[in-house]
């Protein structure tokens, strides 16, 4: 099942965004191993960043986003996870 996860960039979200990245991209490596991984990326606005990714269920998507690096070291202030329906390619 598709999730879309968005997480919001804290206020110090673009200063810690360089150190952090390592370790977000580390916990992203097995979803892209998988093909789990769809889409992620940041937003241009410097808002914040948006991933899309299969999950067996609501639970697991809330787990990895709550897990990763940008939330739990302040890159992101809160993530908002949705579950999402592919309609066109």
């Amino acid at each position: 099942m598709l999730f879309v996860i968005i997480g919001h960039d804290g206020p110090n979200g673009a200063a810690l965004r360089p150190s952090v990245r390592p370790a977000h991209l580390e916990n992203l490596q097995p979803l892209v191993d998988r093909g789990q991984m769809i889409i992620g990326g940041p937003f241009t606005d410097g808002t914040g960043s948006l991933m899309i990714a299969d999950f067996p269920d609501e639970a697991a998507a809330l787990a990895f986003a709550h897990s990763d690096p940008y939330l739990t070291q302040g890159v992101f202030e809160r993530v908002d996870v949705k579950p999402f329906r592919k309609v066109v390619p």
